[in-house]
């Protein structure tokens, strides 16, 4: 029987080992999707003991604390000023996770970054509480250095049209920090023209345009003036929330009239969102080709389920799940519109939904060209799927069907600072993959080969796509 999360953690064949130990285990780490705020990166910020940075923010965390019977004021702490009640409660649930990712991501955060190899445990919790809160005691645990022990080379925040990017620029001044931090466009609020806090919205980005925005064609310069912005800040990268991906043509006309209808507070039918996200999307999407920038679409979630905890704790807390929309038809139709205009951009697709794995996987086979390796790309296994069996699913559809060598890779879509041994995971998982591969005489034993495939997927991959 083998010691629990050995060195071999996840490898089960010795061609995995030196996969993993000879081309992954060193590569630098390229975060092109994720929730870090740039001002806690800025300020470089300090955490105060373990609660704070083990479990603030981490909804996957809270998730398994709430189905294990926890009390939610000792969950997101919003009601708990005790720090050490709430790393007890999460101690008392992490043995109640085996089977799940969090029992493997919580002793890697743990082990790679504070060196605490016990078993975490009711038992073991006041010796890891002290030991970790006197290495943050220190100042030598702050998010800079956090960042740069896992070895970060590029993050990629997520940040509105409106945002100024203020702490992106005063990042980029500091020569003593190494790691690039980029913003990444998102324009999820000024697509959901059916949102209650639209109208408000549209202030807010006409105020960061220096524009006041009475009509479509005044949004269309707003968000254009935004475009820019972000390029000079060095965005390469847009992404989408669709829950469902709207297809629904229109004309411009249309569009200004449903606008206009959406300022004046009056009520937007489902056919006329279809239509005013569409006809925006397609315009914003118009533009990512021409800035060369990679286009990210986040497809099949069902946000905010819970009405009343959503109302009591706010959005991303925990209350999301996975939606079953069909998207093909619409999704076809929106890659073929830019395809036949010849302003396809870089495009990741990604659901939430398993099944789609293989609509996606085939789709992209159809717009994939322009003499650019990859430029369909389905995306790495996503928030419920960022499992070992969501990973190794994702990955053979991707070789089954398309080109696993051009495949850009792990992400952490995390907003803690500890998330980036799921990167060390991903690699693993991957290693062993192609290891077993190997040993069965399914692909040659060809370290020069699997090695450069490993390295490519894991760092080279992506750093080529973005143009980092």
């Amino acid at each position: 029987m083998r010691v629990f999360m050995d060195e071999a953690f996840l490898l089960t064949n010795q061609t995995a080992v030196h996969l993993y130990e000879q081309f992954a285990k060193q590569l630098p780490i390229i975060d092109y999707h994720c929730h870090l705020d740039p001002k806690q990166i800025y300020e470089n910020k300090h955490f105060t003991n373990l609660s704070e940075v083990w479990l603030d923010g981490d909804h996957y965390k809270w998730r398994a604390m709430r189905a294990n019977g926890i009390a939610e004021r000792l969950i997101t702490g919003k009601e708990e000023t005790d720090a050490y009640k709430r790393f007890l409660a999460y101690a008392e649930t992490v043995p109640y996770t085996l089977g799940n990712p969090l029992y493997h991501w919580s002793h890697l955060e743990l082990r790679r970054f504070f060196g605490e190899y016990g078993l975490i445990n009711q038992q073991n919790a006041p010796a890891i509480w002290k030991s970790v809160n006197t290495k943050l005691s220190t100042g030598s645990y702050r998010a800079r250095d956090l960042i740069a022990m896992s070895g970060v080379e590029v993050i990629c925040t997520t940040d509105d049209p409106a945002d100024d990017l203020s702490y992106h620029r005063a990042i980029k001044e500091e020569n003593d920090f190494k790691t690039s931090v980029l913003p990444s466009f998102r324009p999820d609020k000024a697509l959901n023209i059916a949102a209650p806090e639209f109208t408000e919205y549209i202030k807010r980005l006409g105020k960061a345009a220096d524009c006041d925005i009475a009509c479509y064609a005044d949004l269309q310069r707003a968000l254009e003036n935004r475009l820019v912005h972000f390029q000079r800040n060095g965005c390469k990268v847009s992404d989408h929330a669709f829950d469902y991906v709207p297809y629904a043509p229109a004309t411009s006309h249309e569009v200004t009239i449903i606008f206009d209808k959406a300022l004046c507070g009056k009520v937007i039918t489902i056919e006329e969102e279809m239509k005013y996200k569409t006809f925006l999307f397609l315009d914003l999407a118009r533009r990512y080709a021409q800035l060369g920038w990679v286009m990210q679409l986040h497809i099949n979630a069902s946000r905010g389920n819970n009405s009343k905890m959503q109302q009591l704790l706010g959005p991303d807390t925990g209350y999301d799940s996975i939606h079953d929309y069909r998207i093909a038809a619409p999704l076809v139709a929106l890659l073929d519109r830019l395809e036949s205009e010849q302003l396809l951009p870089k495009t990741i697709l990604y659901s939430l939904n398993e099944k789609d794995l293989a609509v996606l996987c085939s789709m992209i086979g159809s717009f994939q060209g322009a003499g650019v390796a990859g430029k369909m790309q389905v995306g790495s296994a996503w928030w419920f799927n960022d499992t070992k069996a969501g990973m190794l699913n994702q990955l053979n559809m991707v070789a089954s069907m398309g080109l696993l060598s051009r495949f850009v890779g792990m992400l952490t879509d995390s907003r803690s600072f500890l998330s980036y041994p799921r990167h060390e995971y991903f690699r693993r998982i991957l290693c062993n993959m192609l290891g077993e591969w190997a040993e069965a005489g399914e692909v040659p034993a060809d370290m020069e080969l699997l090695g450069g495939m490993v390295q490519n997927i894991c760092y080279y991959n992506a750093k080529t796509y973005f143009d980092f």
